[in-house]
C-alpha cells in the first residue's frame, strides 16, 4: 500500500489569527507523524515554509521550485519518504504558452503565475514506477484553469521517460466538480477521479466562508507493459485541536496499490 496526500497548507502571511501557520505547525507535524504518508503534495508553500518542511520532515526528501521569476513565492512542494521512494526525474514547469520561462502565465489568468511540479518516482518496496503531478490551478479564471489542465494532460500524453507508467494528478484545482474546467477531464476516460464523493475539501477556517469541493486526486490508467494503480481507500483529514485546524483545506489521503505486472520499458 502506498499512502499519498494532497495538502494545501495555506500561504503563511500570519493573517489567520488562531489558525496562522505558527499555531498550526505542531498540529501538522503531529498528524504527519501519526499517518506517515509515503508522499505528500503540498500547495501554497512559501519559501520559509519550504525550509520548515525540510527541517522537520527528516524522513522525507522535499522538493519544489518557487513560481516567481526569481524562483521565490509559492511553490508546489512534493515530499516523499526517502526509504520508500527513489526520485528518477523531477521537473517544474509553468502553466503558460512558454512553460520553461519562470513566472510566465496565460493572459487569461490572474496575476499569479502557476506551476506544476512533476516527478517520476520508483517505489523501492514494490519495484514499480509512477508519474506524479502536484497541481494548483488559477483561483480566478475558468479559461485559465482549463488551459492549465489541458497543458498538463498534453504533457502527460507526450511523456518519453517511462511513458506508459501510471499517472497521478493531485492538488487544488480551484474548481467545483461541475465546473466548466472539468469538460477536459470528462473527455478523458483513461483518468479516474478517486476522490469523487469525498465532499467538501475547503472550509476556510470561518463558518461564513462558503465551503467548496476543489481538491482532487486523479489516476490515469497505465499502458501495456506497465503495472496499474488503483485506489483502495480515501479519507479527509478533519483534525482540529481546539480552534486550530490543519489548514483551510482538508488534506485528502488516498491509499493506493499496484495491480498487474509490467516490464516498465
Amino acid at each position: 500500500m502506498l499512502k499519498l496526500v494532497t495538502f494545501n497548507i495555506r500561504c503563511d502571511y500570519d493573517q489567520d489569527g488562531a489558525n496562522s501557520f505558527r499555531f498550526r505547525k505542531p498540529v501538522i507535524l503531529k498528524k504527519l507523524a501519526e499517518e506517515r504518508p509515503d508522499v505528500i503534495c503540498f500547495q501554497e508553500v512559501l519559501p520559509h515554509v519550504a525550509a520548515w518542511l525540510k527541517e522537520n520532515l527528516t524522513d522525507y526528501t522535499v522538493i519544489g521550485c518557487g513560481r516567481s521569476e526569481t524562483l521565490e513565492d509559492e511553490q508546489m512542494t512534493i515530499a516523499f519518504r526517502t526509504d520508500r521512494l527513489n526520485l528518477i526525474n523531477m521537473e517544474t514547469f509553468w502553466l503558460s504558452p512558454t512553460p520553461y520561462v519562470p513566472a510566465s502565465r496565460y493572459k487569461e489568468q490572474s496575476t499569479c503565475p502557476r506551476v506544476c511540479t512533476e516527478v517520476v518516482l520508483e517505489d523501492l518496496q514494490e519495484k514499480k514506477v509512477f508519474r506524479l503531478c502536484d497541481i494548483h490551478l488559477d483561483h480566478i479564471g475558468v479559461l485559465a484553469r482549463t488551459l492549465g489542465l489541458s497543458q498538463i494532460l498534453k504533457k502527460m500524453d507526450e511523456a518519453v521517460l517511462f511513458a506508459g507508467a501510471p499517472v497521478i494528478l493531485a492538488g487544488d484545482f480551484n474548481a467545483e466538480p461541475d465546473g466548466e474546467e472539468f469538460a477536459v477531464m470528462k473527455e478523458r476516460t483513461d483518468y479516474v477521479n478517486v476522490t469523487e464523493g469525498i465532499g467538501i475539501t475547503y472550509h476556510g477556517f470561518e463558518p461564513e466562508d462558503e465551503p467548496e469541493r476543489i481538491d482532487y486526486v486523479y489516476i490515469k490508467e497505465s499502458q501495456e507493459g506497465y503495472p496499474g494503480i488503483r485506489c483502495t481507500d480515501v479519507k479527509k483529514w478533519e483534525d482540529k485541536e481546539g480552534e486550530v485546524w490543519l489548514s483551510d483545506h482538508y488534506p485528502i489521503c488516498v491509499e493506493l496499490e499496484f495491480v498487474g505486472d509490467g516490464n516498465q520499458k
